[in-house]
């Protein structure tokens, strides 16, 4: 009697190939991983709670310091440094894991420790603008300008960077990648400029470097939280002995919501980056034409807030600026405001008592500088 129902050996074979897969455990973690994690991310854990209390104050407070040296003295490699002193990171990821916990005492305890970090940091930042009588440390300062106008990409490279912390959080083998995360996170830098750019007075660039930070926070927080559940933290917790509560939907909906609200701005500000570029794009053979057309030479062009900015260096006399209105305006950009600065002058050769004649090269000398908006 011949039997039916088993199928093929090749039948057979497949079924054994999907059974393996289907037996692939989801990644977890042990009770020497959470003690580990709980250790290094939460102050209030242990019996060196103190200790570790002193020493991330400390090394927050020179990282601030450092963060605002290099940012006034617009040094990346300063800057980076600060990146990989500052210890902000550690309440950040305390708070997602007692997030994930579901104990709400520790979250609130790191949640506070982040609050006031970044008020520390905000306030270094607020007296190294105390020193800037002249604004010189903001205008034109890159440090400063790369971290006021955050936008979605931001978002992007935070959720990123967020995974490759929470996954080192969770596998104590690639720990050691951690100081990259930290600087690629940027967390005491924007904080940094916040407080440097509001006592300057410049209060849009503080809004905007200040949701940079809360950016990479939320990015951080729903990122680590995502891993640690997919990892099973919450019921290896309870092997370790940890207090776990029940974790609400609701909670992890105020989690994803933080991250959508703060990627409204960002998303504003993309668009507006895109307009902005599209229009420089489109405007720059006009004032390519104009500049041609009166002998002057264009050194720096750029829009920013439907303004556009023109510097241009020539000789005597200063060239038609209405022409340059009605050109834009002609060619569709009459909504657009200009602000032209004139670098006028030349070169002039002095001979003294025993020259020959002028050199083969001019001697350029200091010229006078105008600046006449249009609009």
């Amino acid at each position: 009697m011949k039997l039916t129902g088993f199928g093929s050996p090749s039948q057979i074979a497949i079924g054994q190939r999907i059974g393996q897969y289907e037996r692939v455990e989801r990644p977890s973690v042990t009770v020497d991983d959470i003690q580990r994690m709980a250790d290094k991310t939460l102050l209030s854990y242990g019996p060196t709670s103190k200790k570790k209390y002193s020493a991330f104050w400390v090394l927050l407070l020179l990282a601030g310091i450092i963060a605002g040296a290099g940012v006034v003295q617009d040094s990346t490699a300063t800057v980076i440094g600060a990146m990989i002193v500052a210890p902000l990171m550690t309440p950040i990821l305390g708070t997602a894991f007692a997030f994930v916990l579901a104990d709400r005492y520790r979250m609130l305890r790191s949640a506070l420790v982040v609050v006031g970090g970044a008020a520390l940091v905000i306030g270094v930042g607020f007296l190294f603008g105390l020193l800037d009588v002249l604004n010189a440390d903001v205008v034109g300062n890159s440090e400063v300008s790369s971290r006021t106008n955050p936008d979605l990409l931001n978002l992007i490279a935070a959720i990123a960077t967020g995974l490759v912390g929470a996954f080192a959080l969770a596998r104590s083998d690639i720990a050691d990648t951690l100081p990259g995360v930290a600087i690629a996170i940027s967390l005491v830098p924007p904080l940094v400029v916040v407080g440097l750019t509001w006592q300057d007075g410049f209060h849009a660039d503080a809004r905007g470097a200040m949701l940079l930070f809360l950016t990479n926070l939320t990015a951080m927080i729903l990122t680590a939280t995502i891993v640690l559940l997919i990892y099973g933290v919450r019921d290896t917790a309870k092997e370790a002995g940890l207090k776990v509560g029940k974790l609400k939907g609701t909670s992890l909906a105020v989690v994803v919501g933080a991250v959508l609200v703060v990627s409204v701005p960002l998303a504003i500000g993309s668009i507006q980056v895109f307009v902005s570029g599209y229009v420089e794009y489109s405007a720059a053979p006009t004032v390519n034409k104009w500049a041609q057309e009166e002998n002057w030479t264009i050194t720096q062009y750029s829009i920013n807030n439907n303004v556009m900015d023109i510097t241009a260096l020539g000789a005597p006399p200063k060239p038609g600026i209405q022409s340059l209105r009605s050109a834009l305006d002609n060619a569709g950009f009459a909504d657009l405001d200009v602000q032209v600065e004139l670098i006028v002058g030349g070169s002039e050769y002095l001979p003294g008592d025993d020259s020959s004649g002028p050199p083969d090269s001019s001697i350029n000398t200091p010229q006078l500088t105008s600046s006449e908006p249009s609009s």
